[in-house]
């Protein structure tokens, strides 16, 4: 199993750096790619995984493919790779919303973040694309990103607290289904 890094490891909170260009379609992002979604699909609750988190300090986030699924489709979709993303637009709107890490495990807080948010990046074939997205789409933009400027959740977060094993579970029940 891969070990997703916790917050005293100072990967963390260091600045990722970008992937260059002739990286792309590499054996070598190819594996760090693999990692990470296999990461990701370790823990229940994963919704994304920035690379540091990995302890590969490279632009780089993965969102599980579930978060992008519409009601229609009979699968969800693979999981989306980001790659040197930059957010381009944010909107004004603000909330507060609850997050967790999978760095910062079992501790959960509210963050102000955009309602909306438009990232640039690329594939893992060096194609260009840009997503917009809001709710959790947009929130997961925000989160990842801050990752690879080396920037935690609780950095910014109030109302830190910390969930037992069981109200982890319970929470667990009421997070989006991977399925």
């Amino acid at each position: 199993m891969v070990k997703i890094l916790q917050q005293e490891h100072p990967t963390l909170r260091g600045i990722a750096s970008p992937v260059s260009a002739s990286d792309f379609g590499s054996k070598e992002l190819k594996k760090i790619l693999n990692t990470m979604k296999e990461a990701l699909a370790s823990q229940r609750d994963g919704v994304a995984i920035a690379a540091p988190q990995i302890g590969v300090p490279l632009r780089i986030f993965v969102v599980a493919g579930f978060i992008f699924k519409k009601e229609t489709d009979p699968v969800a979709p693979a999981d989306r790779v980001f790659i040197n993303p930059e957010i381009v637009t944010l909107s004004k709107q603000k909330k507060w919303l609850e997050e967790g890490c999978l760095s910062v495990r079992y501790l959960y807080g509210e963050v102000p973040r955009s309602t909306k948010a438009k990232v640039r990046a690329y594939d893992e074939n060096g194609k260009a694309f840009m997503v917009g997205g809001s709710g959790l789409l947009a929130q997961i933009f925000q989160h990842e990103t801050d990752h690879l400027n080396g920037t935690l959740f609780i950095d910014t977060a109030r109302d830190l607290h910390e969930l037992t094993v069981e109200e982890h579970e319970k929470y667990l029940h009421g997070a989006p289904d991977k399925q």
